[in-house]
Order: structure tokens, then C-alpha cells, then sequence
């Protein structure tokens, strides 16, 4: 792979990366505590409002989870080993690369395991 991709993969990783912080920064509200005083909040408002931050925690995880891969991905592009199967050391497929530039194994690796 050569510079001028490694650095197209660098921008775009850091785009999503940023576009990732921001989201969070502003599903912050979502996380808060529900109010338990039934007097403001129905029953079933209060359920729904439950189920909202429940789905609003996994969809922190879940961007923290890929915060972590992009993470990951930036330092693979600064040491050099970014696009390397962790498993048999080729040259991940640089279609598979573009589909996803934080995986980490190859498609050959990938079906054998």
C-alpha cells in the first residue's frame, strides 16, 4: 500500500473518529437517570423512557467499541503494519480494507477460522 492510500485511510479513520465523538458528546442527555416520581412520568412513560436509555447505553458501548478499533487502525497506519492480517501476515484486499478499515484479518483467515 503506499502513501498516498495509507494517508486517504488515515483521514478517513480520523473523520470517523471525530464524527463518532461528536454523537456521543451529544447522546450525553440520553444516558442520564430516569426520574423515578410516577407523579410527573406515567407508568408507561416511565417504562418507554427506561427502554430509550437502555438502548441509548448499548449504543454507547457500541461506539466505544469502535472508537477503540479506529484506535487500533491509526496505530497499525503509524507503525507500519496497517492492512497486515494479525493472523498470517498478508496483505489484506484493499476492496475488504475500504468496506472496513479497522478489521484486522484477512478473508482467507477469516473463512478458516
Amino acid at each position: 500500500m503506499d502513501r498516498e492510500e495509507l494517508e486517504q485511510f488515515r483521514e478517513r479513520l480520523t473523520a470517523m473518529q471525530d464524527e463518532i465523538r461528536a454523537i456521543s458528546e451529544s447522546a450525553a442527555q440520553d444516558l442520564k437517570p430516569v426520574m423515578l416520581d410516577q407523579t410527573s412520568v406515567g407508568r408507561v412513560s416511565r417504562v418507554d423512557a427506561m427502554q430509550l436509555q437502555q438502548m441509548s447505553q448499548e449504543a454507547a458501548r457500541r461506539r466505544q467499541q469502535l472508537l477503540v478499533k479506529i484506535e487500533g487502525a491509526l496505530r497499525r497506519i503509524e507503525s507500519g503494519r496497517f492492512g497486515l492480517c494479525f493472523l498470517c501476515g498478508m496483505e489484506i484486499g484493499l476492496r475488504r480494507l475500504s468496506a472496513d478499515p479497522t478489521i484486522t484479518r484477512c478473508r482467507d483467515c477469516v473463512e478458516g477460522s
